[in-house]
């Protein structure tokens, strides 16, 4: 039921004369991108000597946080975006979110990475806003950390919340800010 809710909440952000919202076209069109935080997976950071390739050392989603992407997935569907490219951070966390999504396959790209110190943060900052400049593949869904989408957009999303950002020219502009689904 509170997946109902939410799909019935995200498609409340189309006016009442049923035309889109005004970022759910370009959304579509890959002229804007899907920049989502990992769903919701309890505590902050990693615990020490965690190892990317092994997700029993790493934070991972809860049960809470799997039903959060499942949700996102049933509401981007009801909103017309049935396959979308998907683009994740390697953390276990965001590749989980991003494959619960049902969109398509999920390929790793490292300015998702999550971000560990401020020069890191310039690198992977640039790189991700070079990746949206130069986008021009259809839909776009981008699987990240809190600091990621922070650093580019100034939007600090809560878990298994997401900003609606610009591709091309404006690469990186915040659109939109959507809360995560409440189940």
């Amino acid at each position: 039921m509170r997946r109902r809710a939410f799909i019935a909440l995200l498609l409340g952000l189309l006016p009442q004369n049923g035309q889109a919202a005004p970022f759910l076209p370009d959304l579509r069109a890959g002229r804007a991108a899907l920049l989502m935080r990992h769903a919701h997976a309890p505590g902050t950071g990693d615990p020490p000597g965690f190892r990317l390739d092994d997700c029993a050392t790493q934070r991972t989603l809860s049960q809470q946080g799997r039903a959060q992407a499942r949700a996102w997935g049933e509401a981007l569907r009801a909103m017309g975006l049935a396959r979308a490219t998907v683009l994740s951070s390697a953390w276990c966390r965001c590749r989980e979110t991003a494959e619960l999504l049902g969109l398509g396959p999920v390929a790793h790209h490292p300015a998702l990475d999550r971000i560990t110190a401020g020069a890191d943060a310039a690198e992977r900052t640039a790189s991700l806003r070079s990746v949206l400049r130069n986008w021009r593949g259809g839909a776009l869904v981008l699987v990240t950390h809190e600091g990621n989408i922070t650093a580019l957009t100034g939007v600090s999303p809560a878990q298994g919340g997401a900003v609606v950002v610009r591709t091309g020219d404006g690469a990186g502009e915040a659109i939109a800010t959507i809360d995560p689904p409440p189940v």
